[in-house]
């Protein structure tokens, strides 16, 4: 394994870890937090960076792990959709884009009520696009596991989704 540098191999993974733990603890401040103190940790353990098989899945664990501890500390229930959380797109009109920033806002609340294992699969695949196995390095479980929440997530999503778009019809 190649030398691992903290500036140029683990700390450009920061926004990633970012999300993360802003969609675990859903509070943007905490979720800094966490990324720092993630940081902290993953620098204390540089010694032992060479026997990791993937430092990014590692960084995302740790992340995971205090993301954890801190929103258990703390009983956060919501976030709040930002502009720089969405990117609609530009050539909508008024109508259309208006309906996306709903859609957006009701997939954002559907996602935080999701159990907590199918909500983190679904945000790192669908969100930070990892693969299965980075995921299921990250979270600590095995593929299949990581596979049969994301399917889960997305149809309960698919399903809400449609209930609400199809309520009064």
């Amino acid at each position: 394994m190649q030398e691992l540098s903290f500036l140029n191999d683990i700390l450009p993974l920061k926004n990633q870890l970012f999300r993360l733990a802003l969609r675990i603890t859903l509070d943007r401040a905490e979720a800094e937090d966490v990324v720092q103190e993630a940081l902290i940790k993953v620098w204390s353990k540089r010694n032992e960076w060479k026997q990791l098989e993937s430092v990014e899945a590692y960084c995302l664990a740790v992340t995971r792990n205090l993301a954890i501890d801190h929103s258990e500390r703390k009983a956060t229930q919501s976030v709040e959709l930002t502009d720089d959380m969405e990117q609609p797109d530009g050539t909508a009109g008024p109508h259309e884009q208006l309906v996306h920033e709903e859609r957006m806002a009701w997939i954002e609340r559907l996602m935080s009520s999701l159990p907590e294992k199918q909500r983190l699969a679904m945000q790192l695949r669908d969100i930070e696009g990892k693969n299965y196995k980075e995921i299921a390095m990250a979270l600590e479980q095995t593929e299949e596991q990581v596979k049969v929440n994301i399917f889960r997530a997305r149809q309960k999503i698919r399903q809400k989704l449609l209930e609400i778009e199809n309520y009064g019809l």
